[in-house]
């Protein structure tokens, strides 16, 4: 699998954390500004998913494209992970849930420094995320 980038966001739509992997096209805005973009594609999903669904569980989790795959998980506590992929990631869903146990959660919420509902600018957050995604089996 071929990791392209991660965006998490909170549940009020505040853009917390990018990085950038194996990314080929260049974005021709600022990170804020795709990140915005982002949160309205996913918003825009999941709402469509829930009017759509015939049960209380309208859970989406990704959806594909010819070129890439974008994954999503939701927290309990509403937290947004969204990851770029190629087409046959597999797997990912289990990536982005040991991603916020062992990484968001230890480097994050147990960091009396991070704010909750701020962009999180901790180096070492961002160290053990991009060392999480890269030791994973499905990086390439």
């Amino acid at each position: 699998m071929v990791v392209y980038n991660i965006y998490i966001f909170d549940n009020h739509g505040t853009f917390l954390f990018y990085s950038e992997y194996k990314r080929v096209k260049k974005a021709e805005m600022s990170h804020s500004e795709e990140g915005k973009l982002m949160y309205g594609l996913l918003y825009s999903l999941k709402s469509m998913c829930q009017k759509l669904s015939s049960n209380d569980s309208s859970a989406f989790n990704c959806y594909r494209t010819n070129k890439y795959k974008l994954n999503y998980m939701e927290t309990p506590s509403g937290l947004w992970f969204a990851l770029n992929t190629d087409v046959n990631a597999n797997g990912v869903k289990e990536l982005l849930q040991s991603l916020y146990q062992q990484v968001y959660v230890e480097f994050v919420v147990k960091n009396p420094e991070c704010e909750r509902g701020k962009p999180i600018e901790s180096a070492l957050f961002k160290h053990e995320v991009d060392e999480f995604i890269r030791r994973s089996p499905q990086f390439r």
